[in-house]
């Protein structure tokens, strides 16, 4: 296949709101001996875009400075050291950035097979959020059947995958969201009750059934010590981002007689091995459960957006008028 020397990207002008988004042309990626060129079908548009874009997120060191976590499409060269991928696979896959382009480099050992039951295009909203949440949550975890999972913003992209997974494990889901549709939309997905957190307090409910035994937070603000007073004794409190703000007063003290366990982390700066492992995990554990039938996991996209509309795209995502995933489509 003879490859084009240039592909369309979408860059940052300089860090602001989402009209410094622009496109522009560059070189195509490098592709190292470990890594595979993906001829990007679409990209995933995820929080930490936003936060990159409006400068608090800096790329690690080594990644491309482009947006895009993840992407779907098709195999078009491959490194010297990898075998298990071939010129022609359609795969989805995890990126370090550079997924908002025609063509990303991406760790071969980082790439899926695109699930039974899943078109190309919506494959490229899994990997991001599914290795957030199961390596969160799940990897090497023994969680028993029953176990309560509280999921905050249950109607985001990283909401409706954990609810989902939760249920498809056997877990008692639990879901805050915004509205009456979002409730809905959560509970569809598997969410035992969901609670419009602009009519209802989440914590009395969860406390009136003895407290949450896993909190997935994306909210953090008041949220962080709400969530402690929801926490049964001995839960594991999660916390993945801070839209309501990270720097709060809060009483430590329940931690302590509770015996709780606050925790967080951030994805990108997690090692290539450890991707690795997450990556073999789902392969193994999560992906056979979009083909069973009746099919126990499905991708949830909201809308599509062509590459170069990508600040439309981030204008979407920051008005919290969406459930599930946006992606850029080339």
């Amino acid at each position: 296949m003879s490859l084009p020397t240039q592909m369309r990207v979408v860059e940052i002008s300089e860090f602001g709101e989402p009209d410094v988004l622009i496109q522009s042309k560059r070189d195509l990626p490098e592709v190292t001996a470990e890594k595979v060129l993906i001829k990007v079908i679409a990209a995933g548009v995820n929080g930490p875009d936003l936060v990159q874009r409006r400068g608090h997120y800096p790329p690690p060191k080594g990644a491309s400075d482009l947006l895009g976590l993840e992407v779907s499409g098709e195999i078009v060269d491959v490194g010297c050291d990898q075998t298990k991928w071939s010129i022609g696979d359609r795969v989805c896959a995890l990126t370090n950035g550079g997924g908002y382009a025609e063509y990303v480099a991406v760790n071969a050992k980082h790439c899926l097979p695109i699930p039974d039951g899943v078109n190309e295009q919506d494959a490229a909203g899994l990997p991001e959020t599914y290795f957030t949440v199961w390596s969160n949550i799940f990897f090497n975890q023994k969680i028993e059947d029953g176990t309560v999972f509280l999921v905050h913003g249950g109607a985001g992209g990283i909401g409706s995958t954990a609810i989902q997974i939760g249920a498809a494990m056997g877990l008692q889901v639990f879901a805050t969201a915004g509205s009456a549709d979002s409730c809905t939309y959560c509970e569809s997905l598997g969410a035992q009750r969901s609670i419009n957190f602009n009519e209802k307090d989440f914590v009395p409910i969860l406390r009136e059934i003895g407290g949450a035994n896993i909190i997935l937070d994306i909210i953090g603000g008041d949220y962080v010590a709400r969530n402690i007073r929801a926490a049964h004794a001995d839960a594991k409190i999660v916390q993945l981002a801070f839209n309501l703000g990270s720097k709060i007063e809060v009483d430590l003290m329940p931690i302590m007689l509770k015996r709780l366990t606050l925790t967080g982390s951030t994805l990108r700066s997690r090692s290539d091995n450890f991707k690795s492992e997450v990556a073999s995990d789902l392969i193994r554990t999560i992906w056979p459960l979009f083909g069973s039938s009746p099919p126990k996991l499905r991708t949830t996209t909201f809308a599509h957006f062509d590459l170069a509309d990508a600040h439309k795209a981030h204008t979407l995502m920051e008005s919290g008028n969406k459930r599930g995933k946006i992606l850029l489509t080339m």
